[in-house]
């Protein structure tokens, strides 16, 4: 067992990853910015280092800081959480070079998934549906042009580095190719470093439903079902839940089988998520693998009972999982709403600033993942994530009503939140029906 675990992250996951440690019987170690000095996951683990000012480039992000941190707490392993590091294959190669554990993939499934084109060939030699696209990335908007002649619109530009909803556009015909290729190659450069493109066919009213995995370094993989992620706002997930009202039983298992499979052919061990579309009729398509913890994941803890943060450090020993596809039941129905800082009736624009009171729901079936306190002073320079609320119950309509039971009882003072829009969004007929798309929001609201 690890003797001491640095958490290379902030927020609520911060906090999780320190819970799991205290659980396992393993000291953590918090890193923190100067701007986060009282934020909880500081105050949580059993020590904290602080390794820089508030931007990210200069803490979060700075590997050599978070290498030093460690080193000179004398931690075993590195946490990356999600975002920040947790998909650098470089950062993955420096722990590795300093002795240290980094609980996640190995470096080579970090470079391959990492690049969403080679992650889409892999998909396709291994037998997964793939979104008809481009074999590769495009080196240019002329090849994007004549690629575009031979698909068809409408057409999806992504960033082959990219993920949250970053460096992607949608192009209904030719005449927008240019600019929203010069766009999105440039968000993508401002936000991973890496400006490449590639193209696929836009799936009309898609279901966006991903299947998570859970592997060893022994050459076990299984996936622990699915959760439905559909319910989105420019690419950003809002809501999720498990398991999806769209999937059959027969679907289900086709979907979790091929993701397993492609998982395998990557040579992955660690937990990770294989994301898919879903077309009306059925049809589904890969479209990337998150090589990480994902922020939905106790949707899954919940259907499965199985702890996946733990599973993670338990993996990166070098444990067997232990069980098989067969011993993993489906058990209930769990929603997670994803309450952040941010303001629904302006273009959900952050709303940082000082909570002055706080009530967090109870209850049976209700959990709550957060990093917030009455009297907390919510940063500007990070994500607008303040809590998780999931609940769980016998089946969806027990769900649904559970959820807005315990989210009409979130009171956050203060500060703008998305509680509000979330009551509205659980109250619609669509969402009731369980018959929505990734593009209910946008028509919706």
């Amino acid at each position: 067992m690890f003797g001491k675990i640095l958490i290379a992250n902030r927020g609520e996951i911060a906090v999780r990853v320190i819970r799991a440690c205290r659980d396992m019987g393993i000291v953590s170690v918090a890193v923190f910015s100067e701007t986060d000095r009282d934020a909880l996951h500081t105050q949580l683990a059993d020590e904290s280092v602080c390794i820089g000012p508030a931007p990210s480039k200069d803490s979060y992000l700075n590997t050599d800081r978070i290498i030093s941190a460690a080193l000179a707490s004398r931690a075993d392993a590195i946490h990356p959480g999600y975002g920040y590091l947790s998909e650098n294959a470089a950062f993955a190669e420096q722990c590795a070079k300093y002795g240290l554990t980094f609980i996640g993939p190995s470096p080579e499934a970090l470079l391959l998934l990492g690049d969403k084109a080679r992650a889409v060939e892999t998909a396709r030699n291994a037998g997964v549906p793939v979104v008809p696209g481009s074999n590769g990335t495009l080196n240019n908007a002329d090849e994007a042009r004549k690629l575009a002649k031979e698909i068809g619109f409408p057409l999806m530009l992504k960033a082959a580095a990219g993920g949250g909803g970053r460096g992607i556009r949608l192009l209904n015909g030719m005449s927008e190719l240019s600019s929203a290729f010069s766009a999105a190659s440039a968000e993508a450069q401002s936000f991973f470093g890496d400006g490449r493109l590639y193209l696929e066919k836009y799936i009309q009213r898609p279901r966006h439903i991903e299947f998570q995995i859970l592997g060893d370094r022994h050459g076990t993989v299984v996936h622990l079902f699915e959760r439905e992620c559909s319910l989105q706002r420019r690419h950003q997930k809002l809501l999720e839940e498990s398991p999806s009202p769209f999937l059959t039983p027969k679907k289900r298992a086709e979907m979790g089988d091929a993701a397993v499979r492609l998982a395998k052919a990557a040579g992955y061990y660690g937990v990770g998520t294989v994301e898919f579309l879903a077309a009306a009729d059925g049809q589904y398509y890969f479209m990337e693998m998150n090589p990480r913890i994902q922020v939905e994941h106790p949707v899954t803890e919940l259907v499965t009972g199985i702890d996946l943060v733990s599973e993670q450090i338990r993996v990166a020993l070098g444990a067997p999982l232990g069980y098989s596809q067969e011993d993993i039941v489906l058990r209930g129905h769990a929603m997670e709403c994803r309450v952040n800082a941010e303001d629904p009736d302006h273009g959900f624009a952050p709303r940082p600033g000082t909570i002055q009171g706080l009530h967090v729901p109870g209850g049976p079936g209700v959990r709550v993942d957060s990093a917030i306190y009455q009297g907390y002073t919510v940063p500007p320079y990070y994500d607008s994530l303040l809590a998780k609320l999931i609940v769980h119950a016998h089946d969806r309509t027990g769900a649904l009503t559970r959820m807005k039971r315990a989210m009409a009882e979130f009171l956050v003072d203060g500060i703008v939140t998305n509680c509000d829009f979330h009551l509205r969004l659980l109250g619609l007929d669509a969402f009731r029906d369980g018959d929505y798309s990734v593009d209910t929001v946008e028509e919706m609201f």
